[in-house]
Order: structure tokens, then C-alpha cells, then sequence
């Protein structure tokens, strides 16, 4: 049986982090299933990468510059990929911004919404005609919980993931007809809570299945607040549960979530032995 064409799979955010990780772990499948398009922004930034693709590095894996917030990297990029085909995108990209809204200058918004939702709107319309074309396609969405739930001092973040989320759901719908898979909410940790499967090897997972669930959460932890969210209609008990945690009950809180990371780190886990 011959085997089947290498699937072209363009990651973005690759100089360090998840998209670094997920790029490295693709481009070393022992099955040469990818070819995987590591790009970034900052392409001086790019020794990390080199460094763990190793052997990959020119074969496997290749590193392409992006600028998500710019129409025309985008169109620049999309024109050095082999055969104009992609036929997975990962959008990992992304920025934060940490502390009271009143402090946030207009520049910082923006840059966060040019980044962590029009870069994902950008690669969608360039990417979505070709996918429907042959009706197949994964575009997946490093997402956060706050695109869930909103976190204090993380406003401007929690809304630019609020939006993403918005727009896989709506795009979710419409792409089924076509076999063509939008995923949002890859959710990765926050409070230092760990992670029940590390985000790279979830992506990977969701790539390789042929109908893959629109959200993959990696730790199970986030259900007692999502659904506090969802439990009343009206919100308000989950934000009044919300600041009381934060602010009535922070030592509480605090302790509450150590107990979390103690009870599931796995270095505490005993190893069983079958008698």
C-alpha cells in the first residue's frame, strides 16, 4: 500500500512555548506524517527552535516568517508553502495583558485583539476557501479558560478570547457540511494548576482524529467553575461565587488550590504492582 502524502501543518508562535513544543513533536513523528510549517513573527528568535528540531530542521520541519497581524505576511507566507496546500493550521500565537483596565493604554488592546483574534480571522479567510475546495481541513485554537470564564486583571485577555471562542462555535456549524474541522479551546492552565495531558500532545491528538471534539480542556479542575458559570442564566452567581473566592476568601482559595496541585501531581502518585 503506498504511503499517504505528508499533511502540511503550519503552526504559528513558534519561537518558544507550546508552539515550539507541538512544532518539534510533529516534525519527529516516526511515521513522517508532517510537514510542519514552524512560523513566527521575530525570525531572530528563532535559535530555540533550531535547536530542539534538530534533524527535523530543513526535512520535517521548516521555519517560515509570520506576522498574524499583517494582511500582507500572511499573503507573503501562504506563498512559500509547498504546493499552496495546508491542510492543518494550529493557531498558538497570541499575547496578554495583566492588570486593571483604567491602566491599559489603546495600543495595548489593540495589539492584543490584532493578535489573539483578527491573526486567527486572518489565516481562516486565506486558508478556508482552499479547504472547502477539497473538503478537508483542521484549523485548531490554542485557546484559555478565560475565553470561558473571565479572570480579574486579565479583562482585555479574557475578552479577546471570549471573541475567539464566538468565532469557532459560529464557524464550527458551518464547516461540518464540509468536512472541515474549526476546534477551539485547546485550554491550557491557569493558578498554576496542572495539566491532565500537556497541551502539545492534546494538539497532536486532535489532529490525528479524523472527527475530533470541538473542545479539548486539559484539566478537568475548570469544571467546577465553568459550571457555575452555566448553572444560573442570569451570571450572577457564578461572578458573586467568583469574588468571594478571590477577595472574602483568598487564604481559602489558596489553600484550596495547593490541596488541588498536591493531590494531582504525579510525583505523590504511588506506583502499583499487580500481585
Amino acid at each position: 500500500m503506498a504511503t499517504p502524502p505528508a499533511r502540511t501543518v503550519l503552526v504559528t508562535g513558534c519561537s518558544s512555548g507550546i508552539g515550539l513544543a507541538v512544532a518539534v513533536l510533529l516534525a519527529r513523528d516516526p511515521r513522517r506524517r508532517y510537514l510542519v510549517l514552524a512560523t513566527m513573527r521575530d525570525l531572530s528568535r528563532r535559535g530555540a527552535l533550531e535547536a530542539a528540531a534538530g534533524a527535523t530542521l530543513g526535512d520535517t520541519l521548516q521555519i517560515l516568517p509570520l506576522d498574524v497581524t499583517s494582511d500582507a505576511s500572511v499573503a507573503e507566507c501562504l506563498a512559500q508553502v509547498p504546493g499552496g496546500r495546508v491542510d492543518v493550521v494550529v493557531n498558538n500565537a497570541g499575547v496578554g495583558l495583566v492588570g486593571p483596565l483604567e491602566s491599559a493604554s489603546g495600543p495595548q488592546v489593540q495589539r492584543v485583539f490584532d493578535t489573539n483574534v483578527f491573526g486567527v480571522l486572518r489565516l481562516a479567510r486565506a486558508l478556508l476557501p482552499q479547504m472547502k475546495g477539497r473538503r478537508s481541513g483542521h484549523i485548531v485554537v490554542v485557546s484559555s479558560v478565560m475565553g470561558l470564564q473571565g479572570v480579574v486583571f486579565n479583562d482585555v485577555y479574557s475578552a479577546s478570547k471570549f471573541a475567539v471562542e464566538g468565532l469557532c462555535e459560529s464557524l464550527a456549524v458551518q464547516l461540518l457540511q464540509f468536512n472541515v474541522f474549526y476546534l477551539g479551546g485547546i485550554f491550557w492552565g491557569f493558578f498554576g494548576l496542572p495539566l491532565t495531558c500537556p497541551p502539545p500532545q492534546a494538539i497532536v491528538d486532535v489532529i490525528n482524529s479524523p472527527r475530533p471534539k470541538f473542545r479539548t480542556p486539559t484539566n478537568p479542575l475548570y469544571s467546577p467553575l465553568l459550571a457555575l458559570r452555566f448553572a444560573d442564566p442570569r451570571g450572577d452567581l457564578g461572578v458573586r461565587t467568583f469574588r468571594r473566592l478571590l477577595f472574602d476568601l483568598g487564604p481559602v482559595f489558596s489553600l484550596s488550590l495547593g490541596l488541588l496541585r498536591c493531590l494531582t501531581c504525579r510525583c505523590c502518585r504511588r506506583r502499583v504492582t499487580p500481585v
